[in-house]
């Protein structure tokens, strides 16, 4: 359940805005004015914060930034205010909702902020196994450790876990431990006190506090610094955080799920993680099958989405074509189930006449498969090749196209990696945490990247739901 703060009278079209929120599950919360949103935030956080172009939306992103407070701001507006939208996006908003309010565009939104809230969908044994033992282990208060690769499904599988549990009633809460930095992170999960740092001026509440009484999710929990590690290991061993400046602990009574897309007991042994905290979070350890090892769920879900955003954006249900279906069955699928959606995704925009058919799904080059497979490494010399003794030159055989990594050579390693990496991000609609994920790096290692590649003069695909005139930061 999306947690939603509206900015503004609800007694026009922002309170239309607000029926559809609530009619589509979200919890509501409502302040008049930035100043008293920004209060809100500090005390109750929230996953999406809806704001009146006619309050000061600038200075609501400002305050959220250097309050270390990370929370998606979408500027709402009748459409005949271009100008307080542009500078609402230039400011920091991630979107701009035009009044009278669409309402698959609001469903959207909130599904962007909190994931899938169905059922997983699922029809491989392996799967349905899974999920039979996820729900069993829900009943319980232990702390569970989910894995598997990026795009999998770990959160929606979290978040089923959440809702069949004793603390559906519950808020969940989740936290992606890769996305921010590490003085923001850590602000976030415990939050502060007036005065804790520059920018600090009030006490605020982090996500351990926000969701007391129900469930929190640490996600991709093996990219988080050592030292937050030891505070988690506290907050989980004795049930109380400290907040950032703070002078007496707080008791907080929350369940733990962590997933990570990494091999965590591998991450000990080369001493990144902490063992004994390895131990806390994974008393028990559900691993979610990658889609390859899953193919009875690749159709299923491939209609699932077909369906799903036909309905978001206005356009006929359109079933896949048999060719269409061969041709998912046949994609080894290495971004997994958030491909597989992306994929679809744009095939539904794409497709015309009266099926989905397999020249409207775009899907990624063997030689970018093969690449995201195997990480680049760092070149290593090559040996000098063996001598060859003289021979008599045949006719030459007519080559075979290159296929495969054999598209690779004879390119440069920085060539290459340049675009995998735009390759990727476009193909995750750029969406920087996505495209991270997909990648098996840190989103501080490509924000950095994307950096040197703007400043060499490369286009850089623009952070959704900003211009790209004025995407200038990632």
């Amino acid at each position: 359940m999306a947690r939603v703060l509206i900015i503004g009278s609800l007694e026009a079209e922002l309170g239309q805005a607000a029926r559809i929120a609530v009619a589509r599950g979200a919890r509501l919360t409502v302040a008049e004015g930035a100043a008293a949103g920004l209060a809100r935030l500090r005390a109750e956080g929230a996953d999406l914060v809806l704001c009146d172009v006619t309050h000061d939306v600038g200075w609501l992103i400002s305050c959220l930034a250097e309050e270390r407070i990370a929370c998606p701001v979408i500027a709402c507006g009748r459409p005949n205010d271009a100008d307080a939208a542009v500078r609402a996006i230039r400011a920091g908003a991630k979107e701009f909702l035009p009044l009278p309010p669409d309402a698959e565009l609001i469903a959207a939104m909130l599904q962007t902020v909190a994931g899938e809230a169905d059922k997983p969908v699922v029809k491989d044994p392996a799967m349905v196994a899974l999920l039979d033992r996820a729900t069993q282990i829900a009943r319980a208060d232990a702390s569970v450790l989910i894995t598997g690769e990026s795009g999998t499904g770990k959160e929606v599988l979290a978040r089923h876990m959440h809702a069949t549990s004793r603390r559906a009633n519950g808020p969940f809460v989740a936290l992606n431990c890769a996305a921010l930095p590490e003085a923001l992170l850590e602000s976030e999960l415990f939050g502060h006190e007036k005065g804790a740092f520059s920018g600090a001026v009030a006490a605020r509440k982090g996500k351990f506090e926000q969701a007391n009484g129900g469930t929190l999710l640490l996600d991709e929990i093996g990219e988080m610094d050592p030292r937050l590690q030891a505070k988690i290991l506290r907050a989980i061993q004795e049930r109380e955080i400290d907040r950032l400046g703070g002078t007496a602990p707080i008791r907080v009574d929350v369940r733990i799920l962590a997933a990570t897309h990494r091999d965590l007991q591998a991450e000990v042994a080369k001493g990144r993680f902490r063992e004994d905290l390895y131990f806390r979070l994974a008393v028990v350890r559900l691993r979610i099958p990658s889609l390859r090892e899953r193919p009875a769920d690749i159709l299923p879900l491939a209609r699932y989405f077909a369906e799903r955003y036909a309905q978001a954006n206005g356009l006929p249900l359109r079933l896949l074509s048999p060719e269409a279906e061969a041709m998912l069955l046949r994609h080894p699928w290495p971004g997994n189930v958030r491909e597989l959606e992306n994929a679809i995704h744009r095939a539904v925009l794409l497709a015309e006449g009266s099926m989905i058919g397999a020249d409207a799904i775009e899907l990624m080059a063997p030689a970018t498969v093969m690449a995201m497979a195997a990480p680049i490494t760092a070149a290593m010399p090559e040996a000098p090749p063996p001598p060859v003794a003289p021979a008599p030159a045949p006719a030459a055989p007519t080559a075979p196209a290159p296929r495969g990594a054999a598209t690779l050579v004879g390119r440069r390693m920085e060539e290459v990696e340049r675009e995998l990496i735009l390759e990727t991000l476009s193909h995750c609609l750029g969406n920087r945490t996505r495209a991270a994920e997909m990648l098996g790096i840190s989103i501080r290692t490509l924000r950095n990247k994307l950096h040197e590649y703007r400043a060499a003069g490369v286009a850089v695909p623009p952070i959704p739901g900003q211009m790209p005139a004025s995407a200038t930061v990632d």
